[in-house]
């Protein structure tokens, strides 16, 4: 909680004023006594630096974060999903897997992906994928704006709404997906990109999503900012590829997940980080 948007989200206003006053009267003890903060990644503790004044942790270590590795692909899987989202059966897809929240961004792409849809400024080799939402909250007055939205601007048959994916249709989105898309603006870490990975699905994020740089560099993503703009360049960059980048870029999915964010991997990180702080 100590990311800067929640000081600064406009709708965040009363929140923040009482995030404030419990920094100066409780919280800023805390953080000054603690042996060590750990952070989930890189960013995230750049970030935690900005939010409030005074902020003197006498150690701060990026210990990353891990996700547990998903079972291997079944067929049975895939016939999960498309039960809860017949439409799009043998269709490619993107996949946006999160809360239906506006955190999320979820107007950026809903809006991105139909002006890509009335444009002809996509690689005309390449199909568009039809896009798929999923996710909680599609009661709440947010989820019925975006279906509205998705309504009034996108192609018939082009979204799909299957609502929260659990089990077997959870792992049977995500392992046949195109590529998952989440042009949030504000995730400290981002466990169903990561998820993604794992599944050996690249990812198309923006760079709020704390953990894009670890993603970028290991070439199993694209990144972009948290805007219209930003959104729509990200899916028109993966139009344009080619198959081979696109092959390419799902290979280093799954070893990007192996190297940054496995539980092996965090388990040794986090153990060797309590040993020097307890020294």
């Amino acid at each position: 909680m100590l990311d800067p948007w929640f000081q600064r989200a406009r709708d965040r206003r009363i929140k923040a004023i009482r995030n404030w006053l419990y920094w100066k009267v409780i919280e800023h003890r805390v953080v000054g006594n603690a042996a060590a903060l750990f952070f989930t990644c890189k960013e995230e503790m750049r970030l935690a630096q900005k939010s409030f004044h005074p902020y003197r942790p006498k150690r701060e270590i990026n210990v990353g974060y891990g996700v547990a590795s998903p079972p291997k692909y079944q067929v049975v899987m895939g016939k999960a999903f498309t039960e809860k989202c017949p439409g799009i059966k043998g269709k490619p897809y993107f996949l946006f897997l999160s809360r239906i929240h506006p955190k999320k961004g979820i107007d950026l792409l809903i809006q991105s992906y139909a002006a890509i849809c009335r444009s002809n400024s996509a690689n005309s080799q390449s199909a568009i994928p039809n896009l798929v939402i999923a996710g909680p909250g599609l009661e709440t007055s947010y989820g019925q704006k975006m279906l509205k939205l998705a309504s009034d601007l996108t192609p018939p048959d082009s979204v799909f709404w299957p609502g929260m994916l659990t089990g077997d249709a959870k792992w049977g989105a995500l392992y046949n997906c195109e590529a998952f898309v989440l042009p949030s603006h504000q995730e400290n870490f981002g466990i169903a990109p990561v998820e993604s990975l794992a599944c050996g699905r690249p990812v198309l994020i923006s760079d709020q999503v704390n953990i894009w740089r670890e993603i970028n560099e290991d070439g199993a993503a694209l990144v972009q900012k948290d805007t219209g703009e930003g959104t729509t360049q990200l899916l028109l960059d993966w139009i344009g590829l080619s198959t081979e980048a696109k092959l390419q870029m799902a290979a280093q999915a799954e070893s990007c997940f192996q190297r940054h964010f496995s539980i092996d991997y965090v388990t040794r990180k986090l153990l060797a980080a309590i040993v020097s702080v307890s020294a």
